[in-house]
């Protein structure tokens, strides 16, 4: 999952898609990632009226427990069953309530199906597929939208792929553009389609400014 050593932040390495990479991952630190929601995340759900959430490469749970903390009813996804695990504590050590309001759920994105379910609200965070996959995924996650709800994508730029994560292929990152083109969102508003920046430590913690991709979308 692409990270920096400050942010909550999701997504997948070349070739590692696989639960067992996740397992391992997860299984080797008290905590891979920083426990605090992505910002970005925070900035554009904050004023939303809450509602259904799906989160998408849930992780320890950050982001999944910030919405529950705002009164969302949230399903986490992941690959990872160990991330689940920390997940759920991280939940139940903040408080009976937020963990009733949260479901983990196991599966591979690049698998799973969104089926009937429909939500207010669908949020991936960092999620830096090869582009034939993407192209495959993030459709399914428009599709898992209710109406009248919101899909909310943010990712590394482009422009950061020398300062953030070389070793993923250019093509792992995406403008907003990039994702309007591919995504089926004939009548959806565009509500939100910037790059902003922020500032981080890199791999070698070095303070850094990066740009973010920040996508939201609502379907009619």
């Amino acid at each position: 999952m692409a990270h920096d050593h400050q942010n909550h932040e999701h997504g997948h390495q070349q070739h590692h898609h696989d639960q067992a990479f996740w397992d391992e991952r997860y299984g080797s630190a008290t905590s891979v990632w920083s426990g605090n929601p992505n910002p970005q995340l925070v900035r554009e759900v904050a004023g939303l009226p809450a509602g259904s959430a799906l989160e998408v490469g849930a992780g320890e749970g950050a982001d999944a427990v910030w919405l529950a903390r705002q009164g969302w009813r949230v399903v986490g996804l992941d690959v990872s069953p160990v991330a689940l695990a920390k997940a759920a504590a991280h939940a139940a050590a903040v408080s009976a309530e937020v963990a009733d309001r949260i479901e983990w759920r196991q599966a591979d994105l690049v698998e799973w199906e969104p089926g009937d379910e429909r939500f207010d609200l669908v949020t991936a965070h960092f999620m830096h597929l090869p582009a034939d996959l993407r192209r495959q995924v993030f459709p399914r996650l428009a599709r898992a939208v209710a109406p009248g709800g919101r899909l909310l994508v943010v990712g590394h730029h482009p422009e950061d792929h020398e300062t953030v994560r070389r070793e993923f292929d250019e093509h792992y990152f995406y403008t907003g553009d990039d994702l309007l083109a591919e995504l089926d969102l004939d009548g959806w508003t565009v509500e939100t389609d910037e790059a902003p920046t922020r500032e981080m430590l890199d791999a070698e913690g070095r303070p850094a400014t990066i740009r973010d991709t920040v996508l939201r979308v609502r379907r009619p």
